[in-house]
């Protein structure tokens, strides 16, 4: 079950050469705490030395070689005393003190390191062994009142097989209803070339559950590997239907359960439960454009969710139509071998530069995440920070600046001056071409996407066409646009998903047999992006305004969510009541909030079109807050905000 020990420490037995070198591959932040917990020694902290917290700096902190040898040294005395008193055996120093963890971080992200958000990082760092997401509720209730308790959870992927071994963790009996062939939701849809995370994946994985990761940001195979092997440790494959999809969740009033309607292939079934939970996700049903004549092309045609791994692209003209996350990644791919790859784009999109997005990570630093006591931890945490909290002061809106087109504060005019002058470095003097890849709305106004410069490197190749020039219909031949015909051998749709359609194409009937989607009426809400008002024990996790733009990892959301349905479940069983429903003027108050939180966002820019919005221009899709925020507001249900059965 879910500890804080995965990942442990192994024993050191390399000799002194084999240290000095991988010290050589050190982040030297991380090294630093390090230091602290094998000495017990703050001065390192106190000294001359000082980082640059910026969300682009250097990775290393701004700190200088000099200053990085004396740690290196440092480090190298401290690990090789360490090896040496433990004899080959792996042992961890006493965790330091409160004070000290709080000065620890207040190096690390400076005076962001309020009382609250120590609490909030230390919870995450879990030096203490504590499980972070566990919930106190449930802890609380009687094993025999959980084991009659029965949930059904709808989807395998990240979020489902959490919420499985959490209720396993607690002795909740469940079923998982999963439509496809195998778990991993995302990672097994997505086969297309390119396919990968765009989060660092030390902080894209399961709190209890971190792996060595071959890559700093892996790609689709070993994602699914991950995920594949978490269903296989923590024995879940039992639990769960492939091959089924649920048509249906009725709510009977008559007893307060939940009747799950599923298309099996052997036909229809109706599942029992206490509580629904569903981990459907909002990626992935894919969107197509809606454009005349697109069943009329002849050659095959297909969206970037479902690949054509049967269909050959070398010396191929392959039209391209939109430059989202898939095509970003896909299109550098696919150009080495087509003879032609033309790009159709209505907008181009930010790019964030990571100097690392595609490479390996040395075996030096795989030694001491491996080894050396508590660098993994505080190598996430540095991870986790900067990709949190880091960016988003900079995507917020100031009223009273001037240029809110193109930008929405002087800060995050700054990081449009720093991204537009990094793609003008790999871009070069091609003025064309600059004119195609340099946004002309806010940065973070559109999802911003990770790269090293492969993408806008392969748009410079021979072979590869940007057009802007917008697309009136789709032929046998291929694409006709308001200037012209483009005749192609393959055309891929890389337009997305739809988002904003929430849980479809299932049917959630609730209180009085009204249908979720016809009280959503097309714009989805959830207090928390949990709970619904009218569908009693109806969980969603990864719901309604739960996405992020600019601060976390998703992962970091799906824990919290299934730590507040465990409580809101713990709290069921500890009232002895059968049914828990969201209060309308609690759901109400809080989306207001969020709307006027999203207004406040880059995202919400009125100059700004982009899936986060639904049609009726509102933004379904986004938290605009701290992370502090959702951590501290998911980690216990409060009785008030529901009326009970």
């Amino acid at each position: 079950m879910p500890s804080t020990n995965a990942g442990a420490i192994r024993p050191i037995t390399a000799n002194d050469e084999a240290i000095k070198a991988a010290l050589e591959e050190a982040h030297i932040p991380s090294l630093m705490m390090t230091l602290v917990h094998l000495t017990g020694d703050m001065s390192i902290l106190r000294g001359d030395i000082r980082l640059d917290r910026g969300f682009f700096a250097d990775p290393q902190g701004g700190i200088p070689p000099d200053q990085q040898a004396r740690v290196r040294a440092l480090a190298f005395d401290a690990i090789r005393k360490y090896r040496d008193d433990n004899r080959g055996k792996a042992a961890l120093p006493k965790p330091p003190g409160g004070e000290q963890l709080a000065e620890m971080m207040q190096f690390l992200i400076g005076d962001a390191a309020t009382p609250e958000y120590v609490e909030f990082l230390s919870a995450e760092l879990a030096m203490d062994g504590r499980d972070a997401y566990a919930s106190p509720l449930m802890a609380e209730v009687p094993a025999a009142k959980r084991k009659d308790f029965h949930v059904v959870v709808i989807g395998a992927g990240m979020s489902g097989l959490l919420a499985a071994i959490r209720l396993k963790e607690a002795g909740i009996a469940f079923s998982i209803v999963e439509k496809n062939a195998n778990v991993g939701g995302t990672w097994f849809e997505n086969t297309y070339p390119g396919c990968r995370v765009d989060s660092p994946n030390h902080t894209y994985s399961y709190s209890f559950a971190p792996k060595d990761w071959p890559q700093h940001f892996s790609d689709q195979k070993v994602l699914l590997d991950y995920f594949d092997g978490i269903a296989s440790e923590y024995d879940l494959r039992d639990h769960i239907r492939f091959n089924t999809e649920v048509n249906a969740a009725r709510y009977d009033e008559s007893t307060n359960t939940w009747r799950v309607e599923v298309q099996t292939p052997k036909g229809t079934e109706t599942l029992h439960a206490n509580a629904v939970i569903s981990a459907v996700g909002q990626l992935n049903r894919p969107r197509f454009p809606d454009v005349p004549g697109r069943d009329t092309f002849a050659g095959p045609a297909f969206h970037s969710a479902q690949w054509r791994h049967d269909v050959d692209l070398k010396g191929k003209r392959v039209g391209v139509i939109g430059t989202g996350a898939s095509a970003f990644q896909f299109v550098p791919v696919i150009a080495k071998e087509a003879a032609q790859v033309t790009i159709f784009q209505r907008t181009p999109p930010w790019v964030s530069p990571r100097e690392e997005y595609f490479q390996y990570i040395p075996d030096a630093k795989h030694w001491l995440l491996n080894h050396v006591p508590f660098y993994a931890k505080w190598y996430r945490f540095w991870m986790f920070w900067r990709t949190s909290e880091g960016l988003l002061g900079s995507v917020t809106l100031d009223s009273s600046w001037n240029d809110q087109q193109r930008s929405t504060s002087a800060e995050n005019d700054a990081l449009r001056q720093l991204l537009t002058a990094w793609i003008t470095e790999v871009v070069g003097d091609d003025a064309d071409l600059l004119a195609k890849t340099i946004p002309q709305y806010p940065p973070a106004g559109k999802r911003m996407l990770v790269d090293d410069g492969t993408w806008l490197r392969a748009l410079k190749r021979d072979n590869v066409l940007v057009t802007t020039d917008p697309i009136k219909a789709i032929t046998p031949k291929g694409i006709t646009t308001q200037n012209g015909a483009h005749d192609f051998d393959v055309v891929i749709y890389g337009t997305g998903f739809q988002a904003s359609n929430f849980l479809t194409p299932m049917k959630v009937y609730g209180k009085g047999g009204v249908e979720l989607h016809d009280q959503w009426d097309g714009d989805a809400r959830a207090y928390l992006g949990i709970t619904i008002p009218g569908y009693p024990n109806f969980f969603c996790m990864y719901g309604p305004n739960t996405n992020i733009v600019v601060n976390g990892s998703i992962v970091f959301f799906s824990e919290c969510e299934m730590r507040y349905i465990l409580g809101c479940i713990g709290l069921l069983m500890k009232r002895d009541s059968q049914a828990m429903d969201c209060r309308r003027d609690i759901h109400d108050a809080y989306n207001q909030r969020i709307d006027e939180g999203n207004l406040r966002m880059a995202w919400g820019s009125p100059h700004v079109s982009s899936w986060y919005k639904n049609k009726k221009g509102r933004v379904t899709q986004n938290w605009p807050f701290t992370l502090l925020e959702y951590w501290n507001r998911t980690r216990v249900p409060n009785p008030d905000d529901f009326s009970f059965t």
